[in-house]
């Protein structure tokens, strides 16, 4: 059953998500204590499918080294909560992480923010003040959305990454720190380098470990975990109860794609459960994205057989597109398979597909 045929069963537009304990156990699935399924270890995080457990395994390797990180995803797939794990994983747990969203901070004010200024440095500044960076020395600098950082801050982040040393704004005297610096962004920073909007010894000395978050549509048996954590954390917030959920309905949302992963699966969640009386939990179909109701389906896949030829498909596919993965004119639809299959196919097979555009 798919998503649009489950939200025409309601003739108000609704896709029934919990009912009554009343109906069929057969056709229903209680609510289980979201507690067992968090990752070991991992405060927050939930999930069972290898996607997810391929990145925690990563994950672990890393916490223990000051090795940079650069976590890459979508938006709404938990980057932030990964870059915690590392840190509270790391030698440095007992001290803070401190976090830099380089897309919030106007530029004028992110290098004050994040390395401090002298009183006197500019107009306004009564008093000496320590950035972010000191804040966090001994601990761990969460660099979010490191894309957005403007070109001429790049240089002195790139200093601060070889040498481990910076100076406050209206300062001259150079200050050590030691910091384990963890960047993310959901931009792609090689195709920005070509477009001279990043710099290339900066992305390399980010791209140390690089862990990619799987999208929610990459792993879908997840999504029935997240579902009823987030119901039961809205339960107590809100002080209501829901007993069951409905497999159709669970069926359906598995079957979205989630544009705005988790964090949108979250928000739709916590606007039923407000909206929430009795009987039934509903959500409504003008609360997703239409675009995806009628997604059309991938021609059949156009490579087939050994891995070795599977490989020189998808290599001729990537040149042919100039390394790009979606759109009309991407390699995917070369292939036939969906966008994302093939990113899928490229991390398995350890294809850079940005060798591709360069070439």
């Amino acid at each position: 059953m798919n998503l649009e045929s489950v939200m025409n069963q309601d003739a108000c537009g609704d896709l029934q998500f919990l009912a009554s304990m009343a109906v069929d156990s057969a056709h229903e699935q209680p609510i289980l204590d979201e507690g067992r399924h968090f990752q070991a270890g991992f405060a927050g995080i939930i999930g069972e499918s290898r996607a997810l457990r391929e990145v925690l395994e990563l994950v672990e390797m890393v916490a223990s080294t000051d090795s940079t990180v650069l976590l890459r995803g979508e938006t709404g797939t938990g980057k932030e909560l990964i870059a915690h794990a590392i840190h509270n994983r790391s030698r440095r747990r007992s001290k803070p992480i401190v976090k830099v969203n380089c897309a919030a901070i106007p530029s004028g004010l992110l290098e004050s923010e994040l390395f401090g200024y002298e009183r006197g440095a500019f107009t306004g500044a009564i008093a000496q003040k320590s950035g972010r960076l000191e804040l966090a020395d001994q601990g761990s600098l969460f660099l979010d959305e490191i894309g957005d950082i403007p070109l001429e801050l790049q240089p002195k982040l790139l200093r601060l990454l070889q040498e481990r040393e910076f100076e406050r704004l209206g300062s001259t005297k150079t200050r050590l720190v030691n910091v384990r610096v963890i960047a993310a962004t959901h931009r792609d920073l090689e195709e920005m380098i070509l477009n001279n909007q990043f710099r290339s010894d900066l992305y390399y000395r980010l791209n140390v470990v690089p862990i990619t978050i799987p999208p929610l549509r990459e792993r879908p048996e997840d999504i029935p975990l997240l579902v009823r954590h987030f119901v039961r954390q809205f339960e107590r917030q809100m002080h209501k109860t829901v007993e069951t959920i409905s497999s159709e309905t669970m069926e359906a949302l598995v079957q979205y794609p989630w544009p705005g992963n988790i964090r949108e699966l979250q928000n739709i969640i916590e606007r039923s459960v407000v909206i929430y009386t009795r009987g039934k939990l509903t959500v409504k179909k003008s609360w997703l994205c239409r675009e995806y109701f009628h997604e059309e389906k991938p021609a059949p896949s156009t490579y087939a057989g050994s891995a070795t030829g599977e490989r020189d498909m998808i290599g001729a596919a990537l040149a042919r597109a100039h390394g790009r993965v979606s759109g009309p004119s991407g390699a995917a639809a070369m292939l036939g398979i969906p966008p994302s299959t093939l990113e899928s196919r490229l991390r398995s097979m350890n294809i850079n597909k940005y060798q591709f555009k360069i070439a």
